[in-house]
């Protein structure tokens, strides 16, 4: 994913989630393109924004319009399998922030 995501005017959520993949992709890279439509079909989701490095250490943010939305999106029952997945065969390390987002802009607004 190269592009910025499409959200609206603040306050809404961000979520972070940075991590470290382990070697191999055993099924990752599906998995994740399938978690990114689901994510984009619950209510409240805003977008998505994701990067990786050669060395596998990648940042994906994805935006809610609300704290409930992210509680529904991490309970879902699918993203729940792919998290159990993440913890034994794709990532290293992880850490998941979830932020509010008060202010935005861009560099067309400066």
């Amino acid at each position: 994913m190269s592009t910025f995501a499409h959200t609206p005017q603040p306050p809404y959520y961000a979520v972070i989630f940075t991590n470290q993949r382990s070697a191999g992709d055993h099924g990752y890279e599906r998995m994740a393109e399938h978690m990114v439509s689901l994510a984009s079909q619950q209510p409240g989701f805003l977008g998505v924004e994701s990067v990786r490095d050669a060395d596998g250490f990648g940042v994906t943010i994805s935006y809610w319009e609300s704290l409930e939305a992210i509680r529904s999106w991490k309970a879902n029952e699918e993203h729940q399998l792919a998290q159990e997945k993440g913890k034994t065969a794709w990532y290293e390390n992880y850490k998941t922030r979830i932020c509010k987002v008060e202010k935005e802009y861009s560099l067309q607004e400066v």
